[in-house]
Parts: C-alpha cells; sequence; structure tokens
C-alpha cells in the first residue's frame, strides 16, 4: 500500500487506490510510520478516548476553579440547564456544549489535559464525539475510527499550515479542532471520504482570521468558551457536507489560506496577548487584580 499522503488531495487518493475508508488509510500509516503493531496504535488511540471520556465528571463540577479564579462552573451551569430542558439545542448540541466547556474548564484547573489537536482547542473533538455516542449509543470502535480520521486531517492541516496559536492565531487552534471534530462526526454519519472532507473544509473556512488573544496569557478567557463556538461549528459543518453541499474553495486551497492569514496576523494576535480582548478595559482590570499583593 502506498500511504503517503501530504494534502487532502493526495489523502483522498491513497484511500481511493487502496480502496478504504480514511479511519482504515491513517491507521495503516500510523503503524507504518511508528514501526508498530497495528491493534496497538489502535489501542493507544482507544485509550486517548476514553482519556477524553474521563474529563467529563470532574470537569462539571459546581466548584470547580481554576487557580486564577477566571474559569470554573460553567460547565455545571450548562449541564444543568441541558438536563432541566431550558435550552432550545436538544440534547445531542446541548451536551456538546457543557462537555466542550468540561473538558475546558479542567483542562485550565490543571485537572486533566487533552491536547486535541491542543490544549487550548481541548474541548471541540471530545465533545462531539462523546454527545454523539451517547446520542446515537454509538459503538466505542467506531469512536475510535473517527478519532483515526480526524488524525489524519490533522496531520495534513499540520504539515501545510499550522495548530499553533503562536504561528497562525486561534484559527489554527480551534479552527482546526473545529474542522477534525467536523470530519470525525461526518465520518460517524455515514459520510464517504469526500463528504468527510467537505465538512472538515466548511469548519476550517467558518474560522479563518480569528485571533488568539488570550488574558493574562492563559489559556481561559477566551479559549474556554470558543471551544463551544467550535462545537457548533463542526456540528453545523459536517450536516451540510452529509446534504450534499460542498465548498467552492478546495480542502487544500482553504488550509493554505489559513497558513497565508496566519503569516499576515499581526505578532499582538497570536498568542501575545498584546491585541485583541486581552489590552481590554476589562483585561486591564483582571490583570491589576493578580497583581495585587496577596494577604
Amino acid at each position: 500500500m502506498d500511504l503517503n499522503y501530504h494534502s487532502m488531495e493526495s489523502l483522498l487518493k491513497a484511500a481511493k487506490e487502496n480502496n478504504c475508508r480514511l479511519s482504515a488509510l491513517v491507521l495503516e500509516q500510523q503503524a507504518e510510520q511508528m514501526e508498530l503493531p497495528k491493534q496497538e496504535i489502535y489501542e493507544k488511540m482507544r485509550e486517548n478516548y476514553r482519556v477524553m471520556a474521563s474529563c467529563i465528571q470532574p470537569g462539571s463540577a459546581p466548584d470547580l476553579k481554576s487557580t486564577s479564579g477566571l474559569t470554573g462552573g460553567d460547565a455545571y451551569r450548562m449541564r444543568t440547564a441541558v438536563e432541566q430542558g431550558k435550552n432550545l439545542t436538544g440534547p445531542l448540541l446541548g451536551g456538546a456544549l457543557y462537555r466542550a466547556l468540561a473538558v475546558s474548564e479542567l483542562n485550565a484547573s490543571m485537572g486533566r489535559i487533552v491536547a486535541a489537536p491542543t490544549a487550548g482547542s481541548c474541548g471541540v473533538i471530545p465533545a462531539v464525539l462523546l454527545s454523539y455516542e451517547e446520542s446515537k449509543n454509538t459503538e466505542e470502535d467506531e469512536l475510535v475510527k473517527a478519532l483515526f480520521v480526524a488524525s489524519g486531517i490533522g496531520k495534513v492541516v499540520a504539515e501545510n499550515a499550522s495548530i499553533a496559536g503562536a504561528f497562525g492565531g486561534c484559527q489554527a487552534e480551534i479552527g482546526t479542532a473545529s474542522a477534525l471534530a467536523a470530519g470525525a462526526l461526518a465520518y460517524l454519519q455515514g459520510a464517504d471520504n469526500e463528504q468527510i472532507m467537505q465538512a472538515a473544509t466548511f469548519a476550517l473556512k467558518n474560522m479563518l482570521g480569528l485571533a488568539c488573544d488570550p488574558v493574562g496569557g492563559l489559556v481561559e478567557v477566551p479559549c474556554v468558551k470558543r471551544n463551544v463556538a467550535g462545537v457548533v461549528n463542526a456540528i453545523s459543518s459536517a450536516q451540510l457536507a452529509l446534504a450534499g453541499i460542498t465548498s467552492v474553495i478546495t480542502p487544500d486551497d482553504t488550509i493554505d489560506s489559513m497558513r497565508r492569514i496566519g503569516n499576515d496576523l499581526p505578532s499582538c494576535l497570536k498568542e501575545t496577548s498584546k491585541g485583541g480582548l486581552a489590552v481590554t478595559e476589562s483585561a486591564r482590570k483582571i490583570m491589576e487584580r493578580f497583581k495585587a499583593p496577596q494577604i
């Protein structure tokens, strides 16, 4: 099998030539690259999924707080609203909203860090997949395969653009996570390989140009709430692709655009906390509080 791929087009081509789903091709490629048995690679990914699942309960605790005090408790509030039927989103999307907060807030509180693909975007993929599993009673093996789909897309994005906010802005973190989640969700819903790529493309396009402007340099504000936005974007993008809608701009051109936009973004919008929300009056007051002597 020729397993080499360095673009979305070549990933699709490799899958077509080998007559296989993206999940199978990526698993084969990773096993070959890491020189490990496929089953061992698969079990490693299964463990990753279980780690994601283990974050939800502690991340939803009502008394959870980060050291800074900027985040914590919002997952509990959102989960309560969902379980009481107070939101308009329904169980799948509603569940994804609070799970995105739970994983992100637990990360910010140093409870458990899930880089998916980064710590700042850690809530998107777990929220989408875990909520789908609960809503559709999906077998765990299918969720693990969906993570391999996400992994293949992520490899292409990382190789041709970036997944780091310090290099490409938040489009590279939340944008990429949302694209990976959209592709994985489309797979779970029975999309073919082309539709999976379309889902990822829609999600990435929708987040082009997103600034990385963390208050105080912490992965908390506005990062945690942007994970929620990434979830909604991923789910809507997958539905577009499954409806047979295709992007006018190709997947690879979209990734290249993200790279160019990242290069064009000023340094103040790339994780330096010198622009955007990080320099607002609200942020200034927070930083003054941090500097106050502790009694």
